[in-house]
């Protein structure tokens, strides 16, 4: 699954778009600075982002302000830091890892099956599995607006979400907020952490 960066006109303004549509722009957000590293013109459309005063809204601000003070090669040497290191980086974003300690196990099968049950199919040109974290957010985006297989119920999306994401995703996120490595990424990982949350709750009701 390749994510690409949402264009600068969806950037912007997260206020004034339908409910649906913002849960899969702020999926394809995070998701779009997790799938590889950040070119400068991602980092200036990040840097134009705003919010308001809730926690997420606040979240997104300091990542807009953390985007401004990045250049491309700092965020660029903090990503393979972060992610990629001699080896392995300083987070593991893989669901198998953050469950059962493990690259390639449970977890994995089971985001397969439960894939092809919703007729979403591994892009051949992407080499980490499937359970990497910008995955399993750009899955969500496009279930929630429709354009992976076309319209899918609050269940469908509730099941996904607590199986594949809600069951690690949140202690990335955490993790990743708390890093000392890199004041972009940690930012990001807020806007995650709060986020992550809000869908936690959301998902109660249905």
């Amino acid at each position: 699954m390749v994510a690409k960066p949402l264009p600068r006109d969806r950037q912007q303004d997260f206020a004034h778009r339908s409910e649906e549509d913002l849960r899969a722009d702020l999926y394809r957000l995070i998701c779009a600075y997790l799938t590889q590293t950040v070119k400068k013109s991602e980092l200036q459309h990040a840097a134009q982002l705003t919010g308001d005063e809730s926690p997420l809204g606040q979240a997104i601000s300091k990542f807009a302000k953390a985007a401004a003070a990045t250049d491309e090669v700092a965020a660029d040497d903090d990503f393979h830091d972060l992610f990629i290191g001699l080896g392995r980086g300083v987070l593991v974003p893989f669901a198998s890892y953050y469950l059962t300690g493990f690259l390639h196990e449970k977890p994995l099968a089971r985001l397969r099956l439960d894939m092809a049950a919703l007729g979403i199919e591994r892009d051949p040109s992407v080499k980490e599995p499937e359970d990497h974290i910008a995955s399993v957010l750009e899955i969500m985006a496009g279930l929630v607006d429709g354009s992976l297989v076309g319209p899918v119920d609050l269940e469908r999306q509730r099941k996904f979400f607590e199986t594949h994401v809600a069951s690690w995703a949140p202690y990335f996120f955490k993790d990743l907020s708390e890093t000392d490595q890199s004041s972009f990424y940690a930012a990001l990982g807020r806007i995650g952490v709060e986020f992550m949350e809000i869908e936690k709750r959301a998902f109660e009701y249905v």
